[in-house]
């Protein structure tokens, strides 16, 4: 099957979010690869260790806002 590549979906670049309601903080970044489900893999960086990393957009939106 062909993939087609879509613009990315809009992300909340520069929010701060954490990994579920007690998780780490971290900083939502640009979308980088859409995943064969159509799902988008966003870069993230963690806010303790300045950490780069990956993390599913469906996620980031479940995810919360960290307060």
């Amino acid at each position: 099957m062909l993939h087609t590549l879509t613009a990315p979906p809009p992300v909340p670049v520069g929010i701060i979010k954490t990994f579920g309601p007690f998780g780490p903080k971290y900083e939502v970044g640009e979308p980088v690869e859409q995943l064969e489900d159509g799902d988008w893999l966003v870069e993230i960086v963690l806010v303790e260790t300045g950490e780069k990393a990956v993390y599913r957009r469906t996620h980031i939106l479940d995810d919360p806002e960290a307060h």
